[in-house]
């Protein structure tokens, strides 16, 4: 099949865009021609023509981030002129995507979380339009909710309000969903009564990943970080649920200078930076500014991710709330130990549950007995090896490209 997708940026580091990268991966495996528009290509260097640019789709677009202000943020005393404007890009879009699908002669769509999460709302309005007007069979990987946000996507209007919960998922006749955890299958169930197809975050466990070898044998080093040193690995963007400040008071903790943490991600999805500045006042507070090292730009451009997982000691992935944890898998695949939160709404259920050795908090609370444990783990480079190797196993069960192949044959049935 000609399987088109539609997404909102891709070739970045954030888990929506790493999991397509998956999914197109072993579509492709299967014999599937895939063909994807995006409003961004992230230092991604498989675009080709099969590949198309839509600036509008970018959640960075101006008919984006108006869209998101005038719903959200700074609302107008009425809101006619944002439902306007919805339907005005979201028919844009809409005659944009016909025609893709019409000139790649597309079989079947796949809509990532765009048709779950309105944080591009006439991007979703738009892939709706698609689907109505065309009957394409389509299948929406959902990795998250606005209800699970908070009050995120809350607005003062409620015909906005009555707007997302109209349109957002996407429930029309014939849509199939994939979602990445227990909780999105129960909330279809009971919410919708529709049965969703639960596949979790995976990774590839026939190919090395995490392993020293000649490109990577400085890179600590290039860093600052010595032999005589040890390295935590933060490997996850900078917003607030994914719990940097309990990695940074574990260094305090631990309270040894050799030990330092990596962090990986950058700040770009944290508005106005706020998170990270407490982050860096925290770190001068702490008196830590020579033990928490940021590359987030050496790692956007032309660092491997695998390069970064080969020396480190251990994991730190104190997350609050997560849709389900690429990073987590990620550590697995690298035969790392993890510290890690219990996060909700997914961890214990769909991951900690299957038995990986972890050590793990409950409501980020550092504990001298969880500090204890892990200072245990991160002296003693054997029982870390054991440790990893225990996980890999476990994880290669659950979480393999080889269960994901089965999870996609079941979706893309049509």
């Amino acid at each position: 099949m000609n399987i088109g997708i539609i997404i909102g940026r891709i070739g970045g580091v954030d888990g929506v865009a790493l999991e397509t990268l998956k999914w197109i991966e072993v579509l492709k495996r299967m014999g599937h021609n895939v063909f994807v528009i995006s409003g961004e290509f992230e230092n991604w260097t498989e675009v080709d023509f099969h590949h198309y640019h839509y600036p509008v789709l970018s959640f960075f677009s101006p008919e984006a981030e108006w869209g998101q202000r005038k719903a959200f943020f700074e609302p107008d005393d009425s809101p006619e002129s944002l439902l306007e404007h919805v339907e005005k890009i979201s028919d844009l879009i809409s005659k944009k995507l016909v025609k893709w699908v019409s000139k790649n002669k597309i079989d079947c769509l796949l809509s990532e979380n765009a048709s779950a999460l309105p944080c591009h709302l006439s991007m979703g309005i738009g892939i709706r339009k698609l689907v109505e007007k065309t009957g394409i069979p389509t299948v929406t990987h959902d990795h998250d909710f606005f209800w699970e946000r908070g009050d995120r996507y809350i607005s003062v209007h409620d015909a906005i309000n009555k707007f997302v919960i109209d349109n957002f998922p996407l429930i029309l006749p014939d849509v199939r969903h994939a979602v990445i955890n227990t909780f999105g299958v129960e909330t279809y169930q009971g919410s919708f009564n529709i049965k969703a197809i639960l596949v979790p975050n995976v990774m590839d466990f026939s190919k090395p990943f995490g392993v020293p070898n000649g490109t990577n044998k400085y890179f600590l080093h290039d860093l600052g970080v010595s032999k005589k040193e040890i390295a935590l690995l933060q490997v996850t963007r900078i917003v607030r649920r994914k719990g940097i400040e309990t990695a940074i008071m574990l260094l305090d903790k631990l309270n040894d200078k050799k030990i330092k943490l990596v962090v990986t991600g950058n700040h770009k999805d944290d508005e106005n930076k706020t998170y990270y500045n407490e982050l860096v006042d925290m770190v001068h507070d702490l008196n830590l500014t020579n033990q928490v090292i940021s590359i987030a730009d050496d790692v956007l451009s032309h660092i491997d991710l695998s390069d970064v997982y080969a020396h480190g000691r251990a994991c730190t992935y104190f997350s609050t709330y997560e849709g389900f944890g690429n990073a987590f898998v990620e550590g697995v695949l690298a035969k790392k130990p993890i510290f890690v939160n219990n996060y909700k709404p997914v961890y214990m259920q769909d991951i900690g549950s299957k038995g990986f050795k972890t050590v793990m908090l409950e409501n980020s609370q550092l504990t001298d007995e969880k500090v204890s444990k892990m200072a245990e783990i991160i002296y003693d480079p054997d029982l870390a090896r054991e440790i990893g190797e225990f996980n890999f196993e476990l994880g290669k069960k659950h979480f393999s490209y080889d269960v994901l192949e089965e999870k996609l044959t079941e979706l893309f049935s049509f």
